[in-house]
């Protein structure tokens, strides 16, 4: 600063001193006085923010990912559109692990009972209810009955709200010719065990023929995902955003269980495994929900009372 630009300008000694030392023209301060007098905190503030608000740059549109992958001579590929359904599933798939503290806990079910009671009952079953009785039936009502004891693993997180539901709408993972649809059982706490394997087969039925409405995919509570079918025997299943908890089934396998100290028998074991959104729900809690689950399933008449 010269001592012309000095003199011009109204200002405190400090702050003429303070901007001698910085080399600034105290004519390009902007005071705060109405007054127009400049003081210290004016001379201090100059220059940290632009003097006219400059226009933020338009953000470009996000350019189309570029091909990664390099052909080499020789070593024939083919290149395909993934379809619309493919491209929301890995678009959600992603989205739930990038949002939700995803963890897994595992526990393996007894299912000697199950069994039997579905040896003694599946004909009779059949033959009133026109429907098999499978083992879909037993899991949801389980997972009602362990959702009523531990009401966090049927929550949903809204902002900083939690949104606890005291309604069961129960989706089960089904594959379909396009991908994985998880349509809904809804208030699968009021319907029996016909009911529930009537509304399983429905949807079953629509997603293998692709005529699955909007409406029968959306609202669930929690999911049910059985990977046995496929032969699976573990596996650490994802969240069905917003939903915090998901039960994978695995497959059934003969194998040698200590019935005590003494004995071991050869029993039909499956393992189960529930991921959970842990900024909810604690892993003690988890822990429970899932030793209820393997209860219930383990005691089938339970899940009268219970389910």
């Amino acid at each position: 600063a010269n001592a012309s630009s000095e003199g011009s300008a109204i200002a405190s000694p400090s702050a003429r001193k303070l901007a001698r030392e910085r080399g600034i023209d105290l004519n390009q301060v902007k005071g705060t006085d109405p007054n127009g007098r400049i003081y210290n905190q004016d001379v201090a503030n100059h220059g940290s923010a632009p003097a006219a608000p400059v226009a933020a740059p338009a953000k470009a549109p996000a350019a189309p990912a570029k091909p990664s992958f390099t052909e080499q001579p020789g070593k024939p590929v083919e290149r395909t559109k993934m379809s619309r359904r493919r491209q929301t599933i890995a678009k959600r798939l992603v989205e739930a692990q990038h949002t939700a503290a995803m963890l897994t806990t595992f526990n393996e079910v007894d299912m000697t009972a199950i069994l039997d009671v579905r040896k003694r009952r599946k004909d009779a079953f059949k033959e009133k209810n026109e429907v098999g009785l499978g083992f879909m039936s037993f899991f949801t009502k389980a997972v009602v009955g362990a959702l009523k004891k531990y009401p966090l693993l049927n929550a949903e997180i809204d902002g900083d709200d939690l949104i606890l539901k005291k309604y069961y709408d129960i989706g089960i993972a089904v594959a379909a010719p396009d991908g994985l649809v998880v349509p809904v059982v809804r208030d699968a706490d009021r319907l029996g065990f016909a009911g529930i394997e009537k509304s399983i087969a429905e949807l079953a039925g629509k997603a293998r023929k692709n005529t699955l409405a909007l409406s029968d995919l959306q609202g669930g509570t929690f999911t049910i995902t059985n990977g046995g079918v496929f032969g699976s025997l573990l596996s650490t299943p994802i969240l069905n955003a917003p939903q915090v908890g998901i039960l994978g089934m695995h497959k059934i396998q003969i194998r040698p269980v200590a019935i005590d100290e003494e004995r071991m028998e050869n029993r039909p074991m499956m393992y189960i495994a529930l991921s959970y959104d842990h900024r909810i729900v604690d892993g003690a809690e988890a822990v429970r929900f899932l030793v209820t689950v393997k209860e219930l399933l383990e005691d089938p008449e339970s899940l009268l009372l219970e389910g």
